[in-house]
């Protein structure tokens, strides 16, 4: 069970697949809520998908109850809470498993019959490997991203529509597609668009380059902010800057397999982008390359840049102590063009 985000499910597919490895008869199900559920829905590892409803109040203890009665009944064996939040821990519990492992929580550990503690300092530890602690307990090996990397199967539905909509776009066969990712789950992950707008005008100005800026539904406006700004400045070479829409996960997916490069920061498309062999370019700002850098085969090209040392770094996300979040400010994109320039030249 991992109910969200969708950066943190895609963290337990390795340890999906190593459960599978280790119990290679095992009937695996997945528990997950619908916004991150395309992320597991092909894995080849997984059985069934379960999506658990995102309700509030009343309706959602009904839901559970509805759901904790069909998981019983189904007589699981063995359930492992990758999330350890309250209704994960809950529904771990209302499963009726007789092996139910899950972190050391105040409050719920009473839930699980094993328990393994997580503490609560952020560490420079990668979230695969504190996810892997729960698998300890079932004698499996060490996590290796050579062998167990993250993993989300392409869709070939989407894959059509992503190269119709390319080629729609006026993009060749030979062109290099550059998707710039120009937001992040919250506000303290967010680069600041100014940097973004250097950024698209630098890349955009290769002959055979050419820019795909990706957005979350809710920062549309961000991206056709960006998208206008780089076309202004590009003058005639503007229409390298390209205007798809938006794309779903699984969209997303099968563009990282057409492109040349990715750009973003620590959000869920730059963990879906390291389920392909695209180059990646990551950014971090409150969050540490060592906890949530791309988890694949260090033979695949990728850079991760942040600000440096800074005394509130990491930091929880909640309040940014000196209020100008300079983790990301201070990231210039002159930087993040040239580590782009070099990775893409091989």
């Amino acid at each position: 069970m991992r109910l969200r985000e969708i950066g943190d499910v895609v963290f337990t597919t390795p340890a999906v697949r190593a459960l599978r490895r280790r119990f290679p008869l095992a009937h695996i199900t997945y528990l997950v809520e619908s916004h991150a559920a395309p992320v597991v829905a092909l894995n080849p590892n997984i059985d069934e998908v379960i999506v658990v409803p995102r309700v509030r109040g009343i309706a959602a203890a009904l839901a559970d109850i509805k759901l904790g009665r069909r998981l019983r009944s189904s007589r699981f064996d063995l359930a492992i809470d990758f999330h350890g939040g309250p209704r994960a821990a809950l529904l771990t519990w209302l499963s009726g498993a007789p092996e139910r492992v899950g972190y050391e929580i105040a409050g719920r550990t009473w839930m699980y019959t094993r328990h393994v503690h997580r503490p609560k300092a952020l560490r420079a530890r990668h979230s695969v490997e504190n996810q892997w602690d729960l698998l300890r307990a079932l004698d499996i090996d060490a996590p290796d991203p050579a062998r167990d990397p993250v993993e989300m199967p392409a869709d070939a539905e989407s894959t059509e529509r992503v190269t119709r909509r390319l080629a729609d776009a006026g993009v060749s066969s030979t062109d290099r597609v550059v998707v710039i990712h120009v937001s992040a789950g919250n506000p303290f992950r967010r680069w600041p668009l100014e940097h973004f707008i250097t950024l698209t005008t630098i890349l955009a100005g290769g002959q055979d380059r050419r820019i795909v800026l990706s957005s979350g539904p809710s920062e549309r406006a961000a991206a056709d902010q960006v998208r206008a700004a780089a076309r202004a400045a590009l003058g005639p070479d503007g229409s390298r800057v390209l205007d798809c829409g938006e794309f779903s996960l699984t969209e997303l997916r099968a563009l990282f397999d057409r492109s040349a490069l990715f750009i973003g920061g620590d959000s869920g498309p730059l963990h879906i982008a390291a389920t392909t062999k695209v180059p990646v370019v990551a950014l971090f700002g409150p969050t540490l390359a060592e906890r949530s850098a791309p988890w694949r085969s260090p033979m695949l090209p990728m850079a991760a840049i942040d600000a440096g040392p800074l005394p509130c770094r990491p930091c929880d996300q909640r309040v940014c102590a000196p209020g100008d979040f300079r983790c990301l400010a201070r990231i210039p994109p002159e930087r993040v063009a040239e580590a782009a320039l070099r990775l893409m030249r091989g």
